[in-house]
């Protein structure tokens, strides 16, 4: 090996040893708020899932989502992305007894005001159950339209690509029906905006 292979090793492993020690130090959190680190994560749970009932269709990045039918709290029934069509979603899958769903809840109605009628529209699909919904939207209520479903293997988040139900989840569907961006994990202030424009 020449003196400019050694060099490059050197920096390999010097980089990959810097990424290590800022995990150890700051923990993943920086690295998952990058697409990069999103698509990894998400790749992992993918290989580490069970994997979905063989007639569910499933969403794949760049392919129009599966059709999804839930009912609102009012007990309407809301057909995704129909609903919606010809306007960007922004589908944010939670619970209320998730910690990190409830902290970034205020941001998620932060941006769906911000976007108004006309802009990105934002609907969120509780893993709850109706009476635990109704009464967390008492104590933090938001702005946004909220879908019901029940965790499990045939779930709306399965069904949007995320196989492990971490919550929360967010998926990224394009004005045409597409599923073009996921995110495990909150939001953190003021993230959304750079999130949905990237």
């Amino acid at each position: 090996m020449g003196s400019t292979g050694k060099v490059l090793l050197v920096a390999v492993i010097a980089g990959a040893l810097g990424v290590v020690a800022g995990l150890v130090v700051n923990g993943p959190g920086p690295l998952l708020r990058t697409e990069v680190g999103q698509r990894a994560l998400q790749s992992a749970m993918e290989a580490s899932a069970p994997k979905p009932p063989a007639d569910l269709p499933v969403a794949r990045r760049g392919e129009v989502i599966p059709s999804i039918r839930l009912p609102a709290l009012d007990g309407a029934n809301v057909e995704l992305p129909a609903a919606y069509a010809g306007k960007p979603v922004l589908i944010n899958l939670w619970a209320s007894w998730c910690g990190p769903c409830i902290e970034e809840m205020p941001e998620l109605d932060r941006f769906a005001a911000a976007q108004g009628a006309n802009g990105m529209q934002v609907v969120g699909i509780a893993l709850d159950d109706k009476a635990a919904v109704q009464a967390f939207l008492q104590r933090i209520p938001v702005r946004y339209p909220i879908l019901l479903d029940e965790a499990g293997p045939r779930d709306a988040g399965v069904q949007l690509g995320n196989p492990k139900g971490v919550l929360p989840y967010t998926a990224l569907i394009s004005a045409d029906g597409r599923l073009i961006r996921q995110k495990i994990g909150p939001f953190q202030h003021g993230e959304i905006d750079n999130w949905v424009a990237d």
